[in-house]
């Protein structure tokens, strides 16, 4: 489900913003039918019209419509072990996995307005899946730096403090300016790692082209 990567790149400006063509919405439709077209354009539209909101609705409106995405294996919905889906590609094919919650949150956050700073893709172990312990990805938000980050999770829907998510172990997090390793939360920034996130890197450029 995911791969153990430890590093980020650096790939996105703090003016980050969603732009979606006529040709890639038709190109949605084209694959998957009407409704991804629908889905995309909702999308849009939820950003558009939610920019000046603060930002603990933006979280619960991004937390939330992704959320309606129906869970789906890499293997079964991408027919590959590991793939980390743009929010586009989720959204018009209807399916993903914990990555790409996590990944459509974060970018949709992004485009409204919410500082890269307070938003890093966490990696954790799911204490209460089966198997024990098994790999997991959430969002988390961080108010101040060294403030106990609230998670936007696809198992727990309801937005908590890390606090009250015993049932996660955090392991490290990133996002698009740095990797910090959990048990040094607030000094373990590492840099220089870019080159090593394979699947981080190939989004970015996927994401990228759909934006043209």
């Amino acid at each position: 489900m995911l791969a153990l990567l430890v590093a980020v790149s650096a790939l996105l400006a703090a003016d980050f913003a969603i732009q979606l063509s006529e040709k890639v919405l038709a190109s949605a439709e084209r694959k998957y039918g009407t409704a991804a077209r629908q889905r995309l354009v909702a999308w849009t539209r939820l950003i558009a019209e939610n920019k000046k909101k603060g930002e603990a609705e933006k979280l619960k409106l991004a937390n939330d419509f992704f959320n309606e995405v129906p869970f789906a294996t890499d293997i079964g919905h991408w027919d590959m072990p590991d793939y980390w889906a743009t929010p586009t590609e989720m959204l018009a094919s209807n399916g993903g996995d914990c990555e790409d919650y996590a990944i459509g949150k974060y970018f949709t956050l992004l485009a409204l307005g919410v500082s890269v700073d307070r938003l890093r893709i966490t990696y954790v172990k799911a204490r209460n899946l089966p198997p024990a312990d098994q790999a997991h990805m959430v969002l988390t938000y961080y108010a101040k730096p060294d403030a106990i980050p609230l998670v936007l999770d696809n198992l727990v829907t309801e937005i908590k403090p890390g606090s009250q998510r015993p049932d996660l172990l955090p392991v490290y997090s990133f996002n698009g300016d740095g990797l910090w390793l959990a048990k040094e939360r607030g000094s373990g920034r590492v840099d220089g790692g870019a080159s090593r996130i394979n699947l981080w890197t190939q989004l970015n450029a996927r994401l990228g082209k759909e934006f043209e």
